[in-house]
C-alpha cells in the first residue's frame, strides 16, 4: 500500500496544464495554479510540492497529450496514474466545467480512490500500437478513395458490369479503358485513380512494416498463437496484442469482454429489468476487428489447409483452444440463425465469445513463457 503526502490532479491540455492538491490529512482540494505543458514546468512543479522528497501521487485524464506526462512523473520516482475520462463520476447538478473544477474534482477523488486507472502501454508497445491505427488509418483512406471513385462513375453512367468483384486485377485493366468526352472530366477520373494506388501503396507499405517488427517484438508468440484461430491472420492477430497488451492482467474472460465492449448494456431498478444493446465501452479498434472476425464462422466448422499450417507453428494446447473454438462458434452461429435473430446481432454474440477464446490463448502462451524464464 503507497503512502503519499499529497494528491496532485492535472487537468491537461496542449499548453497548459491546471494544477490542483489534496493533502494525506484531509481538507479542500486547493488550486495551485496554471503551469505550462512542458518538462521543465512539469519538474519545477514536482520540486516544489516535494521540497524535501516527500512522495506525491498524480493523476490526469487520458487524452491526445499521450503518456509522456505519465513517464517523466514515474522516472522522477513519483506516482502518477492515467485516468479513464468515460469512469470519472461526476454530480449531476453540477453545471459549472472549468479547467480548476476539473484539477480540484481530480485531486480529490484521486484521494478518495474513486478514479478508474487506464493500462499505460511501454514505448515499444505504444509504437506498435501507432504502427496498427496508421495501417488502419491508411485502410480507411483508401476506401473512401474507392466511394469518391465509385460514386464519380455511377453519375456519369458507367458502370462494371461483369460480374466479378471490384478492385481487382481485372477490375483495374477495365478502369484503364474507361474514358470521358470532356478532357477535365478525364483529368478527375485519374486523379481519383491515382488516389486509390497511393492509398493502396501506403496500406501495403505499412503492412510490410507490421511483417518486419514482428520478429523482435515480445508479444509476437501470442500472435502467433492468435493466428491459430479461424478468422483472425496477421492484422487482427497485431490489432489485437498491440490494444491489449499484456491480457492475462484480466483475471477473467468477462473482464475482457466487458473492457472491449461486448457485454448488453442494462437498466435495473426494482422488479424492472431491460437489456439493450452492447455497451460499446472501450477499444473500439479491437472490437472492430473482432467483429470482423466473427463472420468466418458462418460456415461449418472445418480444419483448411491454410489454417492447419498456421496452427502447425504452436502448441498442441493452442490448436486443442482453436479447435474447440471453432467447433464451438460455427455451432453457435447456426443455432442463432436458426432462431430468426439479425444477423449483426448474433456477429456480435459471436465476437463477444471469441474474446473469451483469444484470453484462454493468451494465458496458455504467456504463462508458457513465465515458466520457461524461471
Amino acid at each position: 500500500m503507497y503512502e503519499f503526502n499529497k494528491y496532485v490532479g492535472l487537468d491537461t491540455h496542449k499548453d497548459t496544464i491546471a494544477v490542483a492538491v489534496s493533502d494525506a490529512r484531509g481538507g479542500i482540494s486547493r488550486y495551485y495554479g496554471e503551469i505550462a505543458n512542458t518538462p521543465e514546468a512539469i519538474s519545477k512543479l514536482a520540486k516544489k510540492l516535494s521540497p524535501e522528497g516527500e512522495a506525491l501521487s498524480f493523476c490526469y485524464e487520458a487524452g491526445p497529450c499521450g503518456y509522456g506526462i505519465y513517464r517523466q512523473i514515474s522516472k522522477m520516482g513519483h506516482y502518477c496514474t492515467v485516468v479513464a475520462p468515460s469512469l470519472i463520476p461526476s454530480r449531476p447538478g453540477d453545471r459549472v466545467k472549468t479547467d480548476r473544477r476539473d484539477s480540484e474534482s481530480l485531486a480529490r477523488l484521486h484521494r478518495a480512490g474513486e478514479l478508474t486507472a487506464v493500462w499505460v502501454p511501454d514505448q515499444e508497445q505504444e509504437a506498435i500500437r501507432d504502427l496498427t491505427r496508421a495501417r488502419e488509418d491508411m485502410k480507411a483512406m483508401e476506401r473512401q478513395a474507392r466511394q469518391r471513385l465509385n460514386a464519380f462513375l455511377l453519375s456519369h453512367g458507367k458502370t462494371y458490369d461483369s460480374g466479378k468483384s471490384k478492385w481487382t486485377q481485372a477490375h483495374f485493366r477495365w478502369l484503364e479503358r474507361v474514358k470521358f468526352e470532356v478532357p477535365v472530366q478525364q483529368i478527375v477520373f485519374e486523379e481519383y485513380v491515382g488516389a486509390i494506388k497511393q492509398a493502396q501503396q501506403r496500406v501495403s507499405g505499412l503492412e510490410d512494416e507490421m511483417l518486419k517488427v514482428m520478429e523482435g517484438w515480445s508479444l509476437a508468440p501470442v500472435v502467433e498463437a492468435l493466428m491459430a484461430l479461424r478468422g483472425i491472420k496477421l492484422i487482427t492477430a497485431m490489432t489485437v496484442m498491440a490494444e491489449l497488451g499484456d491480457i492475462t492482467r484480466f483475471d477473467s474472460p468477462s473482464q475482457l469482454m466487458a473492457y472491449l465492449g461486448l457485454v448488453p448494456s442494462e437498466y435495473s431498478s426494482g422488479k424492472s429489468k431491460r437489456r439493450g444493446g452492447i455497451t460499446k465501452t472501450g477499444n473500439g479498434h479491437v472490437r472492430r476487428v473482432l467483429t470482423e472476425s466473427a463472420w468466418c464462422y458462418r460456415f461449418q466448422a472445418r480444419r483448411t489447409a491454410h489454417l492447419q499450417r498456421r496452427a502447425e507453428k504452436t502448441s498442441e494446447e493452442v490448436q486443442a483452444i482453436a479447435w474447440k473454438a471453432q467447433k464451438r462458434l460455427c455451432g453457435r452461429y447456426q443455432h442463432l440463425l436458426g432462431r430468426g435473430k439479425l444477423k449483426v446481432q448474433f456477429c456480435t454474440a459471436i465476437a463477444r465469445e471469441l474474446t473469451g477464446f483469444i484470453w484462454a490463448i493468451a494465458c496458455e502462451v504467456m504463462g508458457r513463457q513465465m515458466v520457461s524464464a524461471r
